[in-house]
């Protein structure tokens, strides 16, 4: 044997006699995904109702439990996650369209950067906006009864994703004045059923959990989704909603509102980024491939199960949902506006609520 030959062969010995390598397992252990958002909002429900499904498929089935971390629009919760590192694969992180939107606007209290995280978990919602009764019977699939009616508006802030019910509603020439500072939509929610606000918007999940309960009750009108993408690229009626106009229905129903030019290419640029990827779960800098791969496979697991399409369709919506290579893409799409897009909301935010982002 040939001195090469005895080195190959004391190599693949050591191989065979070494263990395998451990696969992931999670066996006893909890995993916290945080939300950087109140307890009440859209985002608090879609990882509530995501939680449980993950911990039925993650490797040794976990308890995975949902905390909560809001302030400043979850820019607070968000420059926390930035500063974590992976450890043993028991964090993962939750953003919303209210995260990217002050991301994409290079907002001065944004420390954090999508390109160091790692996407798993990525999918889709919509949006309703809904009036008061006495308002609402006004409504008639047109924003011209309405334009002489003030309107109050429970608002996280001109930045986040409150950036596509605002500048929708300016260019219907409605008269909306946003009360800032909300910690989450679901306690603009609250301000518009104790009567201090008069329209309202929540995204699909809130408003299915519980603003349609409002509407059954008498307390509320529908007046339009923020619509979904065909495969062009086309604005059409949200899945989960499809009874509902959507804003480019009422825009083209109401006087001076135009779906085209300036305006109308930046709303829709922003409502690409926040909605049709509006909620991406991360792990953090960092993760090994085979602790990504095992949460891809069971988000993969989850939304490949026979009875999710009806139990989301009840809780969060019918929209895709994206893992692995597809919620990287989704990422990307989700952080990313046009030079045009950008300027034209910059300016456009300090025309309109005086906010400065220099």
């Amino acid at each position: 044997m040939t001195i090469k030959q005895l080195a190959t062969s004391v190599a693949a010995a050591a191989f065979l006699a070494s263990p395998a390598l451990a696969e992931v397992d999670f066996s006893g252990k909890t995993i916290e995904w945080v939300i950087p958002f109140s307890e009440t909002g859209g985002s608090a429900k879609w990882a509530n109702f995501f939680a449980p499904l993950l911990s039925k498929e993650l490797p040794g089935n976990p308890t995975v439990v949902v905390k909560f971390m809001p302030g400043a629009g979850s820019t607070k919760g968000a420059n926390w996650f930035q500063e974590q590192e992976y450890d043993d694969g028991t964090l993962i992180f939750g953003t919303s369209g209210s995260t990217q939107f002050p991301f994409l606007l290079d907002d001065p209290r944004v420390r954090y950067e999508y390109s160091d995280w790692v996407p798993v978990m990525a999918s889709g919602t919509g949006g309703v906006a809904y009036l008061n009764p006495e308002d609402g019977a006004k409504f008639d699939g047109s924003a011209n009864n309405l334009k002489d009616i003030d309107f109050i508006y429970g608002s996280q802030g001109a930045t986040r994703l409150d950036l596509v019910p605002l500048l929708a509603w300016e260019m219907l020439g409605m008269n909306v004045e946003p009360v800032f500072g909300i910690k989450g939509r679901g306690d603009g929610r609250l301000m518009f059923e104790r009567g201090e606000a008069t329209i309202d918007y929540q995204t699909s999940s809130s408003y299915l959990g519980a603003s349609a309960d409002l509407v059954a009750q008498g307390k509320a009108v529908p007046m339009m989704s923020w619509g979904a993408l065909d495969d062009e690229g086309n604005i059409v009626r949200d899945p989960t909603f499809p009874d509902m106009p959507t804003f480019k229905e009422v825009c083209e129903a109401t006087d001076g509102c135009e779906t085209s030019g300036e305006a109308w290419d930046a709303w829709k640029a922003f409502f690409v980024a926040g909605f049709p990827v509006q909620k991406i779960a991360f792990l953090p800098n960092g993760t090994p491939d085979d602790v990504a791969q095992a949460y891809t496979d069971a988000f993969d697991a989850v939304r490949k199960s026979p009875d999710f399409p009806a139990i989301a369709a009840k809780h969060v919506g019918k929209y895709e949902v994206f893992v692995g290579a597809g919620a990287a893409r989704a990422t990307k799409e989700g952080t990313t506006v046009s030079p045009e897009a950008k300027a034209f909301v910059i300016n456009w935010l300090q025309e309109a609520y005086g906010v400065s982002l220099n």
